[in-house]
């Protein structure tokens, strides 16, 4: 096979696996900034699930604070503490 032959069968093949490799570099930058961005949209939604984590435990530290519970069973139930002379201490 003469030089010239084989240079008409190699070169368009070089030209097509060129071709191949640009184009998978360009799909593969675009898959990487489409996971870019979601990744970011999820940190995003991450740190207000983490703020909104915060909020709601300050909250229910606040409603489990005896000082409320207190009022709420005076207020609402019409609790009150016995007096000493009613409370029994018993002991295992």
């Amino acid at each position: 096979m003469s030089a010239r032959r084989i240079l008409a069968v190699l070169l368009p093949a070089l030209w097509f696996a060129v071709l191949a490799s640009a184009t998978a570099v360009v799909y593969e930058r675009y898959e990487a900034r489409v996971l870019f961005a979601r990744l970011e949209k999820l940190n995003t939604q991450r740190d207000a699930l983490d703020t909104e984590l915060g909020r709601l435990e300050l909250e229910q530290s606040t409603w489990s604070s005896n000082a409320l519970v207190e009022k709420a069973a005076s207020a609402k139930l019409h609790m009150v503490m016995p007096p000493p002379a009613d409370v029994r201490i018993i002991r295992p």
